[in-house]
């Protein structure tokens, strides 16, 4: 191949597959400038003495509605940090991990047998660091059974939820949130500082909007279809047991 050859090859490959998107982006949330949440975000970003920790499933950062990035960009720098990967620690992040598996002041939100609720923690004994797992629930059960490191950790649950204000979204059921909306319900726990949830989710709250006022539907719970027997497909087995496990815990909080 001549040299002239070699960069025309190289100019060729050097294309991108995809077509050229023109439209202005903003350069903090990289979203087209028509659909900016920036302007929702705290202004300055929030101090606070615990740091949140987003062990994050691949698949999540294809997602063009993704909310940890409004979590980061809603806090001071450092507090709140995000690691990809299926399995943690891994060899990227070996390091920084382990330190931060190690310390005792680490708590991870997972839904297990052994998992206390978050509202009960000893606040004076803080600050912490909180893991949370960013997936869907199958890929948030397949990371922990594949990270026995987790297993170690002090593990702690939200008992008190609501429902979610990602309306644009369909959640499996009722108690699903966000992990922008989880990690502010557990900052505003964690810091004592219940209006932390609110000034937190408010991007999300415009984001919404906007995909409302443009001809987006409200969409309601997998879980609120099928008792009001709108849901339009059959019922897998994986929902059906997600559903009966959502309503035995139900149960077992009210009894």
């Amino acid at each position: 191949m001549t040299t002239m050859e070699e960069e025309a090859w190289q100019d060729l490959i050097g294309i991108s597959a995809d077509p050229p998107d023109g439209r202005e982006k903003c350069e903090q949330c990289k979203r087209p400038a028509v659909v900016c949440w920036c302007s929702a975000l705290p202004q300055p970003p929030l101090a606070v003495a615990s740091q949140i920790v987003i062990l994050q499933h691949p698949a999540e950062e294809k997602r063009s509605l993704r909310t940890a990035l409004m979590l980061q960009l809603g806090l001071e720098p450092g507090k709140c940090v995000v690691y990809k990967g299926k399995r943690f620690p891994n060899q990227k992040n070996y390091a920084e991990l382990q330190q931060i598996f190690d310390s005792p002041q680490t708590l991870v939100l997972y839904p297990s047998k052994d998992s206390v609720p978050l509202e009960e923690i000893d606040r004076s004994a803080g600050p912490y660091t909180l893991v949370l797992i960013d997936g869907t629930w199958p890929q948030a059960k397949a990371i922990y059974a594949s990270s026995p490191a987790l297993h170690r950790l002090r593990q702690v649950k939200l008992i008190s939820v609501g429902i979610s204000d990602y309306i644009i979204r369909t959640q499996p059921t009722e108690g699903c949130l966000s992990t922008l909306e989880t990690a502010a319900q557990c900052l505003a726990v964690l810091e004592a500082q219940p209006e932390l949830r609110k000034m937190l989710v408010n991007p999300l709250h415009a984001l919404c909007k906007y995909q409302l006022d443009n001809g987006a539907v409200e969409h309601q719970s997998k879980e609120f279809l099928m008792k009001t027997n709108q849901y339009p497909k059959p019922i897998g087995k994986r929902l059906s047991r997600l559903l009966n496990q959502t309503v035995c815990g139900a149960a077992e909080q009210e009894a």
